[in-house]
């Protein structure tokens, strides 16, 4: 386990407008807003289409982490995530998961991690500053190459 106290900033209300691709649109916010990191406690929303990790075929090893996608439309979306600093690049490296509902299917479920979405009508979003300590998200080489979240100075 890794555990850091966080010093938290500004709070913001945040809406993405219909047509916007939501990862654009949040990378945006960040860069007018000057958010390094953060996290997103709660969001609401619909897309039109998105991607999310997910596979149909079997796994040939199921504890590694899925990198396929699945491309689903017109969901109605409930998520969360965290936003960590790129220190080479001085973007953000948003972790998004969403639960998303898909509407013309009696709104069957699918709940993974978000690739890529474009907003329908509106997405609503709570973004929660932290200015403490530094958040990063460097890729763990003995598990699988997965990006974690660390607090402080990268090691």
């Amino acid at each position: 386990m890794r555990a850091h106290e966080l010093t938290t900033g500004r709070t913001f209300g945040v809406t993405f407008d219909h047509g916007e691709d939501f990862f654009d649109a949040l990378s945006a916010f960040c860069r007018d807003h000057e958010v390094r990191q953060g996290y997103i406690p709660s969001f609401i929303g619909a897309f039109t289409e998105a991607e999310i990790v997910g596979a149909c075929e079997k796994l040939e090893d199921p504890d590694a982490p899925v990198w396929a996608k699945t491309h689903v439309t017109n969901v109605e979306a409930f998520g969360a995530g965290t936003i960590a600093h790129d220190l080479d690049t001085g973007s953000i490296l948003p972790h998004i998961h969403v639960s998303a509902g898909l509407k013309a299917q009696s709104a069957d479920g699918r709940t993974s991690h978000l690739l890529s979405a474009k907003v329908q009508f509106l997405s609503e979003l709570l973004i929660i500053e932290v200015v403490s300590p530094n958040m990063t998200r460097p890729r763990n080489h003995a598990l699988y190459d997965v990006p974690l979240l660390t607090f402080g100075a990268p090691e």
